[in-house]
């Protein structure tokens, strides 16, 4: 127990930001209607399932259309 937390420091602020991404992204899928690959329902699941960073960065690299 006294191992995690030594890393609380530092688990905390990445928790937060991983959420906060998270959300900001599910909000973006959500308010619009045009991607440039895939539709709503391929990027909310992957943004779900990849929710440790990967998901999200993956949406605004692939999916995102720029306007």
């Amino acid at each position: 127990m006294k191992e995690i937390q030594e890393f609380l420091p530092f688990l905390i602020p990445i928790a937060v930001l991983e959420i906060v991404l998270l959300i900001y992204t599910l909000r973006h899928i959500l308010t619009h209607s045009n991607y440039q690959r895939g539709n709503r329902t391929i990027w909310i699941i992957v943004t779900l399932v990849g929710m440790e960073f990967i998901g999200p960065i993956l949406y605004f690299l692939l999916g995102k259309e720029d306007s």
